[in-house]
């Protein structure tokens, strides 16, 4: 496979698809469109599109293509693995009633293979294999055969769906094999296959009776994770070894104490703060501000662990302004030094509360297990969450039975 910066790799795909008549959109940042209040941050590149996708004419067209920044607090417990990121940037690609799966599968397939040089033998495919509502997709599971790429059906893993109700429709996804030796067994058999790319025909929305209704459009809607991607072209089996945080990797070793796990943690979840401080988020104690605020936190409790006395006033400025860069969120002066002026407040806030916490817990009365009145009295009068409170008595050594 050829070695390309996760730049050089966006900037084909987007052109790829500007050949063949897509629009470049610009990325929208992480917060959803105004009224949209589905979801706290944007999660994926259809999310914005979501009205066009149901119908209304989009003013650039029908095809349409972009590079989406997007944050998903569903993987925060899976970060540390090779392939999951809480702020990771999509490339998507979205025919809105025009083309169908078939062309946007063959597109994917000339995209990964003859743009970005990967080898035909290292791909394996899924398609949709049917279930008592809509029958199997034999159209995607025609060209992957005629491709000549190996093809496995299933039901569940290639339905896509953004929640219980609304848009869903059948999906293709396309894997990576990262093993050493010979592509073996299947994608459901075998975790080295790595998916990076799933097309969705979105044609249906499901109802609240759970029943299927067809959409005013038959659409295509792709995303491929870029950094997961780019990583894997790069030859490195994580996420965290590819060029997007070489300098995470690069300066944070020496200043923090941290095993490979703890440094994955760390360097994730600071990344992913500065990006949505950039995005105009404060720390709170609810909704948007709450996941700053406990990203920052997780990462502080990460830290202390190693050694009590460091802190974010440490974080190499190189990394906060690159970072802000790459996501065009602006590099002068002001904008950094509100990121970090965040930070550090947030630091100083929590320091207090876990010197607070300690004093109270500490008490006769919360010397026995707790109950759900004790946390909640916990949490309304002096402040302490569930997840701290938790946490501190693990610290010490809670009664057992708690």
């Amino acid at each position: 496979m050829e070695k390309l910066t996760t730049d050089e790799i966006s900037r084909r795909f987007t052109e790829f698809y500007e050949e063949r008549g897509h629009a470049r959109i610009t990325g929208s940042t992480l917060l959803p469109p105004p009224g949209d209040d589905s979801v706290l941050f944007t999660t994926s590149g259809m999310h914005p599109l979501t009205p066009y996708l149901e119908g209304r004419p989009h003013p650039l067209g029908r095809r349409l293509v972009n590079v989406q920044r997007c944050l998903r607090t569903t993987d925060l417990e899976e970060v540390g693995d090779p392939t999951h990121l809480t702020v990771f940037e999509m490339l998507g690609t979205w025919s809105l009633g025009d083309y169908e799966g078939p062309r946007s599968l063959e597109w994917g397939y000339e995209l990964l293979t003859d743009g970005l040089g990967i080898a035909p033998r290292l791909l394996h495919t899924t398609v949709f294999g049917g279930d008592g509502q809509v029958g199997p997709d034999l159209a995607s599971l025609e060209v992957w055969e005629r491709l000549g790429v190996p093809v496995e059906r299933t039901v569940e893993d290639n339905w896509w769906s953004n929640g219980p109700t609304g848009p869903c429709g059948p999906d293709s996804e396309i894997f990576l094999w990262t093993g050493d030796g010979p592509p073996e067994s299947t994608p459901t058999g075998d975790e080295r296959w790595v998916e990076v790319w799933n097309h969705v025909m979105m044609r249906h929305r499901r109802l609240a009776d759970g029943s299927l209704v067809p959409l005013p459009q038959r659409n295509i809607d792709t995303g491929l994770g870029l950094e997961r991607l780019a990583s894997l072209l790069q030859g490195e089996r994580s996420v965290f070894d590819g060029d997007v945080f070489e300098p995470w990797r690069r300066l944070l070793p020496s200043l923090w104490g941290l095993d490979e796990t703890s440094l994955r943690l760390v360097s994730d979840h600071l990344r992913s703060a500065v990006v949505v401080i950039g995005d105009g988020v404060r720390p709170a104690a609810t909704g948007r501000g709450y996941v700053l605020r406990r990203l920052v936190r997780r990462v502080l409790t990460t830290l202390w662990r190693a050694d009590s006395s460091s802190g974010l006033g440490d974080l190499p400025r190189e990394l906060v302004t690159g970072t802000l860069g790459h996501f065009g969120q602006g590099e002068d002066p002001e904008t950094v030094r509100r990121v970090l002026g965040t930070l550090a407040e947030e630091e100083t806030r929590f320091r207090s509360l876990l010197d607070r916490g300690r004093r109270v817990l500490a008490g006769p009365r919360f010397r026995r297990p707790l109950d759900e009145t004790d946390l909640h009295y916990l949490h309304d009068t002096h402040g302490l969450p569930r997840d701290l409170v938790e946490s501190l008595r693990e610290e010490h050594g809670a009664p057992e039975g708690d």
